[in-house]
Order: C-alpha cells, then structure tokens, then sequence
C-alpha cells in the first residue's frame, strides 16, 4: 500500500501547480512562460538574501513546470539547500506578484494599444494635481491639462466618454492618454450614434474643433439616396443632440455638406451665415467673402471662432468683409 501512496503524489502535486499556473496566466492574460521566469528569478532573489551569494550569473534555476519542483544548479551541480523551499516561499511569493502585476499592466497596455483612436467610456478616480486619473475598464488613464475641455468641471466618480489619444512613456513608465478636447472625441461619437456612419455609407471627411466653443464636420456620402447631413442631424436632431450631450451640452456642432466646389464648401462651412458671395484667389489658396451687413457678426463668429474652423474645415485662407464696409482682414488660426 506504502509504494502506491508514494508513486500518486508526484501526479496530485503536478495538476495542483500546473493548474495553478494556468489559473495565473488565464486570469491576468499572460504567458505562462513569462510566469515560469518570474518564479525562476523569484528563488534567485529568495537565494541571495537568505544565503548571500553575489554571484548569481554562476547560477541557475531548473524548474519542473509539471511539478513546480525547483533547484538551484552552480556549474549544473545541484546546490539547493535542505528546506530552502520553505525559507524562500515568502520572499519569492513577493516578488512573484510584483512581476505578475508588471507583466498584467503590460498585457493592459498591450490590448489598449489596439483601441488607440477609438471612445470608451470612464470614471473619474481621482485628481493628481490638475491631471485627471480616469479608470477606463481593466486600466487606468490619466487625462493631462491640455485634453481636458476647458468648458468642463470635473469631480470624482464621474461618468464621461473619453477619446484615448495614445500611450506615452513618461518617468513613471508607460501611460495611456485620454482626451476630452480632441476633435477624435466628436468623430467617436458620430460612429457611435449614427448607424451610416459606423457601416461607412456616410463618412466623416473633415472635423474642425474648439472644445467647449464649436465644431464643424463635413460630412459626404457617394450613396444614391443618402443624405450625409441628414443622417448626422437625425429625426428632430435627435443624433446631433446625442453628440451633443455628450460633450456636456456647451458646445455647438455644425454638420456640413463636403463639396469639390471650393465656393459652395466655404460658403456652407461659414453658417449659420449665409447669403454670402465668395471670390477665390488659387493661387494663394486664399477667398474673400462678401457678407450682408446682418450676416458679418455670424461670419466671423465671437472672437473669430466662426472663420477659424471655417478654415480649418476648408484648407483656405479666409478674409470676410461686409457687403457696405472696407475689407477686414478676420482672424483666423489654419
């Protein structure tokens, strides 16, 4: 009976930590292999500070993935000390999920890689002087000064849409960026409110933003019987409304028809104003448009903002006077 019982244990310790291996890996989506070594420079760690050995590079660790059985080999000789198993299991459970953790927020990283130009949805987890730490799902994001909307307020545990920008190395190791001010923010969330536009029959050829102020889209589609426009606004704007609540209600979105004409996409891209007679000069790449007098405020928009995405929309250099006053050079940034 004694022979029996002795020859069963090797096979109950071999599922126990093969199992549990595989539970590791699963659980936090990593390799097992990675895990082996983490084990593996977990002992050598264990080793050094319990025996004071400096010379680790004369020595190394054969581990039995099977049966989790480890020992320590110097030249390929066998150097484990009796019960070092014991000794070492605390130091080496330390530092076992230190590198798990390491290779887990890799593994994150690695996954938030793909979604890179993409909306998710977050909460806000805490305030870091005037960063914004977010908790995107499995990670967490840190939204710096210069993507956050400067319309907006945050506080903690607030629900928003944030558009993830990037991953940066910073001194604190590998970060990913969200963003509540860049124009992909606005073109997330026509993807995601509007059916054409998430199956490509209407597509999104130019987004000009100033978050919290305005933004324009310029909108085309080559479907017969597809109106772009129409699509974007929705049934009594009810898509459009959508976006905009989203982006916290204070900020106004101008849905425009993309057109070749030059003319006919500068004109459309300066609304609300209208009426308006536009002049190219192709050279320069430069129109200048005639206003009527109770358009020119529209045109140009408070403090420019109008004329600026105006610009940015069309590519021109855009120079607005009204229909009974000299030409005003309008401010614009292209």
């Amino acid at each position: 009976m004694k022979p029996a019982a002795d020859t069963s244990m090797p096979a109950i310790v071999r599922s126990e930590f093969a199992l549990a291996l595989n539970q590791v890996a699963t659980e936090r989506g990593i390799d097992p292999t990675v895990v082996l070594e983490t084990i593996k420079a977990a002992i050598l760690a264990a080793y050094r500070k319990d025996y004071g050995i400096e010379e680790l590079e004369l020595l190394t660790v054969e581990l039995n993935p099977d049966s989790g059985e480890a020992k320590i080999l110097k030249d390929g000789k066998d150097i484990t000390p009796p019960g070092f198993g014991r000794i070492a299991a605390q130091t080496a459970k330390q530092v076992i999920l230190q590198r798990i953790r390491e290779a887990e927020k890799q593994a994150v990283l690695t996954d938030y890689q793909t979604k890179v130009g993409t909306i998710v949805s977050g909460m806000v987890l805490r305030f870091d002087g005037p960063t914004v730490i977010v908790e995107i799902g499995r990670a967490q994001a840190v939204m710096p000064p210069q993507e956050q909307n400067p319309a907006e307020r945050y506080h903690l545990n607030q629900r928003l849409t944030f558009y993830i920008e990037g991953i940066r190395e910073t001194m604190r190791g590998s970060e990913i960026i969200v963003s509540r001010a860049h124009k992909g923010l606005v073109e997330g969330l026509f993807k995601r409110e509007v059916p054409e536009v998430s199956q490509g029959s209407v597509e999104l050829r130019v987004v000009a933003r100033e978050a919290g102020g305005r933004t324009k889209v310029a909108v085309f589609s080559n479907q017969p019987g597809v109106d772009p426009v129409g699509s974007c606004v929705g049934q009594k704007g009810v898509r459009v409304q959508a976006v905009i609540g989203e982006l916290g209600n204070n900020e106004k979105v101008d849905i425009i028809q993309w057109s070749d004409d030059a003319k006919q996409f500068i004109m459309a891209a300066l609304a609300p104003a209208k009426d308006l007679e536009v002049v190219l000069d192709e050279k320069k790449k430069s129109a200048e448009v005639l206003a009527p007098d109770d358009q020119l405020s529209l045109a140009i928009g408070r403090d420019g903002q109008n004329v600026r995405l105006a610009a940015k929309l069309t590519g021109w250099k855009i120079d607005i006077k009204g229909k009974s006053v000299p030409v005003e050079s309008t401010p614009q940034a292209v």
